[in-house]
């Protein structure tokens, strides 16, 4: 099993990252934490193979852990689960080696697939002493060529995308939510949740989450301009 700790100083999104873990096979999870001064305590006793780390955290931050691991030579992975979606925060994740970055919010499926790839990295890399070439750039490296074929998910369809694209352009940077665009036109919620979805995916769009009092989150989303073209590629 490979052992987890979850850095997370936000109860809601914490129960939900755990919840999450649950539902991935091969996954043991040691602890919730809410300080990055207590994952440290944790590392220093017990081996730790993966950290699902926030960012904004109280004290030390996120990258700032990060950079101690590194410099300490703990062995353990991070894969960040952030609201930071700046570039310069996640190059210097992605620089002190962070192995995945998920930002929130985000998805069961997005959680799902970082954590089936490391399980798969962690128990190839696990068994093998030495790699080939060949074995190094399919296993890890992620080497062979892809072919990205630029048609929509299935159940969308391009002149719905197209109505709801013109849509979310005429609100400008004007922040609005799933109802808001149902309500304009004239579309059920559980299907405009798919399309804002999908053009959150291209980042067309721009998401936030935030908790109610119920603690069910609440997207709201922001048109990104200059993306126009990753959405003409799929009408």
């Amino acid at each position: 099993m490979i052992s987890v700790l979850i850095v997370e100083d936000d109860p809601m999104v914490a129960e939900f990252n755990k919840r999450y873990l649950e539902q991935v096979g091969g996954f043991q999870l040691v602890s919730v934490v809410s300080s990055t001064n207590t994952a440290l305590q944790i590392l220093e006793k017990q081996t730790v193979d993966l950290l699902l780390l926030d960012i904004f955290m109280p004290g030390k931050s996120g990258i700032e852990l990060l950079l101690h691991i590194r410099e300490t030579g703990m062995k353990v992975d991070i894969i960040f689960i952030t609201a930071a979606s700046d570039r310069d925060r996640i190059q210097t994740a992605l620089r002190y080696g962070a192995v995945d970055y998920l930002i929130k919010p985000f998805e069961y499926d997005r959680f799902k697939e970082a954590l089936s790839a490391y399980r798969e990295k962690f128990m190839f890399m696990k068994k093998q002493q030495v790699l080939s070439q060949k074995e190094l750039d399919r296993q890890i490296l992620y080497k062979e060529s892809k072919v990205i074929a630029e048609e929509l998910p299935k159940g969308l369809t391009k002149s719905t995308l197209q109505v709801i694209w013109d849509t979310v352009q005429s609100l400008g940077q004007a922040p609005f939510s799933t109802e808001d665009i149902a309500g304009r036109v004239g579309i059920s919620r559980v299907s405009v949740r798919k399309y804002l979805k999908f053009l959150s995916d291209i980042d067309a769009i721009f998401v936030q989450v935030h908790y109610g009092t119920i603690g069910r989150p609440i997207y709201q989303y922001t048109y990104n301009k200059g993306k126009e073209t990753s959405v003409k590629n799929f009408l």
